[in-house]
């Protein structure tokens, strides 16, 4: 990893100070594989589990970090890729499995320790009539109107939480956000 090689010091530093007993934690994630599960198992995993969830676990609803979290513990504390997730809960630009009844879609999400989500990706759908469909349906959404909206998707906050040890991620974010300091 690029920063453990070219930063020793300062993520030594962290890990002294700020995030003790991290270091360990850090080199077992990195020693060994990630772990590929489906999202179906995943849910599975979670109905299984011995803890109370705030938010019940069941198929077609989306991971929580709660969850997120208790699966990479449950798999050792090692990266975990969940894949194919439920059409609902991805864009209508996500690849079609054509799975049956079950209907998923070609997306990943990497849940790492202390952490949960660190990104998600996916295949594109490139069949113009799945396109054409989806598309209909997303224009039918915003027929009556939507509001001014966004999003941020990079994942570095999550990625400093991870390599350092970090619990929250407010202590990692670089140029801090708060009321009324972008506007729009």
């Amino acid at each position: 990893m690029m920063v453990l090689s070219k930063c020793p010091e300062d993520v030594e530093l962290c890990h002294k100070f700020i995030a003790p007993g991290q270091k360990d934690r850090l080199e077992h994630m990195l020693k060994n594989n990630f772990l590929i599960i489906s999202y179906t198992e995943a849910v599975e995993i979670l109905k299984q589990a011995s803890q109370n969830f705030t938010f019940t676990p069941e198929w077609g609803a989306d991971l929580r970090t709660e969850h997120e979290k208790y699966l990479v513990k449950h798999c050792g504390n090692i990266p975990v890729f969940v894949i194919n997730y439920p059409l609902t809960l991805k864009p209508f630009y996500m690849r079609d499995n054509e799975d049956g009844p079950q209907h998923t879609v070609a997306a990943v999400d990497l849940l790492v320790p202390g952490v949960g989500e660190l990104f998600g990706g996916g295949l594109r759908e490139e069949r113009y009539h799945f396109l054409e469909e989806r598309l209909a349906r997303y224009l039918d959404l915003r027929r009556f109107g939507s509001v001014p909206h966004g999003g941020f998707g990079m994942g570095f906050e999550r990625y400093l939480q991870c390599i350092l040890g970090v619990d929250n991620i407010k202590d990692v974010i670089p140029f801090p956000r708060f009321p009324h300091s972008c506007l729009l």
